[in-house]
């Protein structure tokens, strides 16, 4: 197994880093090894402080936050600066939370550099739907609740997707929705007509695997209720597993 990497000096090289669901020791072995390595850091919002002061003090860092209904930089724009900045010959790391590919858009900005011939590696990270219920004692599987698990994005049908929201409704199965405070309402009131009943469990995971942690946990009919109380960034979890946070929370608690 290798340990060491070394990057291309002549040409621009990009490293697309999944950095976890927030707390920095989740970050991976590689992630760590490569941050470290970086000339030039492009990071969303949600990529703490402890994890970006890892790179080395003289490498250029870049602010490319997004957040609900407010864009910094569009996404148009990202990808220019990680085409621009490797075409200088530079090792871009290009630094997103949770894991770059689940609802990461880290595939599209991929294709970008593949069609301007710029080399690129991709480094995985705990996906924010694996470490918030895991720190939150909610199993996404579990023989006796669920034997399947479904990521959903909470930013529902914006490229027109219809959703099968009976096939959701599923029971024996986990469902996480990622960014879904806003459309909450939405989501129960179509997860209900879907056939699951009003009474099944859920939770909202606010800021998961951070100090600031909080688990809200209701029935699915209580889910827009529970959703004002909470802050993004946010998951929700809906399934029958939830319910076994009150036997097993761990962290926090």
């Amino acid at each position: 197994m290798s340990v060491t990497q070394s990057y291309p000096q002549s040409c621009g090289f990009v490293s697309l880093v999944g950095a976890g669901p927030g707390d920095p020791d989740l970050l991976t072995v590689k992630g760590l090894r490569v941050i470290q390595q970086a000339q030039v850091v492009v990071y969303d919002r949600l990529v703490s402080q402890a994890i970006l002061d890892l790179a080395p003090a003289q490498a250029e860092r870049i602010y490319v936050g997004k957040q609900l209904d407010f864009h910094c930089v569009p996404q148009q724009q990202i990808n220019q600066i990680l085409v621009d900045k490797a075409r200088q010959g530079l090792h871009v790391v290009r630094l997103k939370g949770g894991d770059s590919f689940i609802f990461g858009r880290g595939g599209e900005e991929l294709e970008v550099l593949a069609d301007h011939h710029i080399a690129y590696e991709v480094v995985p990270g705990i996906t924010a739907a694996a470490g918030a219920t895991a720190y939150a004692g909610i199993p996404l599987t579990h023989r006796e609740h669920a034997q399947s698990v479904q990521f959903i994005t909470g930013h529902l049908q914006q490229d027109g997707s219809p959703i099968n929201w009976q096939a959701l409704a599923q029971s024996n199965q986990t469902l996480v929705f990622y960014m879904g405070l806003k459309q909450s309402p939405h989501i129960a009131e179509q997860l209900i007509s879907g056939g699951l009943a009003k009474d099944t469990q859920c939770a909202i995971i606010e800021k998961g695997t951070t100090p600031q942690q909080r688990v809200l946990r209701g029935e699915l009919a209580q889910l827009s209720e529970l959703a004002v109380q909470a802050q993004s960034p946010a998951l929700i979890v809906v399934g029958s597993v939830t319910a076994l946070h009150d036997k097993l929370a761990w962290f926090g608690e």
